[in-house]
């Protein structure tokens, strides 16, 4: 992998994610090239970034960083020529996987990093179609990437830890959280603990024990507030007092390992669906969800700024 600063970075696939990588790397002084087959490409995603760029300022951009740096490509082979690191962001279809890392392998040097976003998908599902099957990695993040700080990154069979390592110190550089999986599983991590979450929800609406509202308000204003600052384990640490976590597996793991067997397992169902859309509804009522997602996102730096200033890390 090259050892020299990455300073070029494409961007394939534009859309919610890939326009979001962009603000990031944008603002963190590098060039980037863009490619997506989808109309009125370079329109949407300048204006995407252009609604995201007062954010990263608020955040603090790097010396140089402009969005003038972003070049719009006709064709794939025109945007990632010359980088050294490329981040797609395509469907999550293994078909289309195949066939974009087979053409982003011929098209780029041996030595650029290939990043996926992926959520669901292995990379040993698809760098096998590489001749250099080497420098394929996953470089998974939350959304929206330019302000979650998590990426999960992780070879497939074949993938060097030369090229993982290189991935890591990059998005470090660019002011990402990065861990690293110790080995490939379906969904990762954190998209895991999301889904673990998510069918308990779903359960317990689909049963009848809480609304839609219920639920969102006892993650919201409940342990939620905690898992922003730290870790589930940390927090449960410090719930056990001077004896931390290992007074805590004393005294509560039984009655722990009795909600476990107790869970329930959601389907959707189109009537399990029908209560959750309806639930939503009633939930949201007149607010509009753009104004949401802008609330959301303000308070969100505001977070980021209060956790990078304090040693909650």
């Amino acid at each position: 992998m090259t050892s020299s600063p990455i300073e070029r970075v494409a961007v394939i696939g534009t859309g919610v994610i890939g326009a979001s990588w962009a603000t990031l790397f944008l603002s963190r002084g590098l060039d980037v090239t863009a490619f997506d087959v989808a109309p009125n490409t370079e329109v949407l995603l300048r204006d995407a970034i252009s609604r995201q760029w007062p954010m990263m300022q608020k955040l603090g951009v790097s010396d140089g960083a402009s969005i003038d740096r972003l070049t719009c490509c006709a064709t794939l082979q025109d945007a990632v020529h010359g980088v050294q690191f490329v981040q797609e962001s395509g469907p999550e279809r293994l078909a289309f996987k195949q066939d974009v890392f087979a053409a982003l392998d011929a098209a780029t040097d041996p030595t650029a990093i290939l990043a996926s976003s992926t959520s669901t998908l292995r990379v040993s599902e698809f760098q096998n179609v590489c001749s250099h099957p080497d420098r394929v990695v996953l470089g998974h993040p939350f959304n929206p990437p330019h302000l979650i700080p998590l990426v999960e990154v992780a070879g497939g069979l074949a993938t060097s830890s030369s090229a993982i390592d290189a991935a890591i110190s990059f998005y470090a550089a660019c002011g990402k959280r990065p861990i690293r999986l110790q080995r490939e599983i379906r969904g990762h991590i954190a998209n895991r603990l999301q889904a673990a979450l998510w069918q308990e929800a779903f359960h317990l609406v689909s049963s009848g024990v809480a609304t839609v509202s219920d639920i969102d308000d006892a993650i919201a204003h409940g342990p939620g507030l905690r898992w922003a600052l730290l870790g589930p384990f940390l927090n449960m640490h410090l719930s056990g007092g001077s004896g931390g976590l290992a007074h805590v597996l004393a005294h509560l793991g039984p009655a722990m390992e009795a909600i476990w067997d107790d869970l329930g397992k959601a389907s959707l169902t189109p009537e399990c669906k029908s209560v959750v859309i309806a639930g939503l509804a009633d939930e949201l009522g007149r607010r509009d969800s753009a104004a949401l997602t802008a609330e959301r996102d303000r308070l969100l730096i505001g977070l980021l700024q209060a956790k990078a200033a304090s040693a909650v890390a």
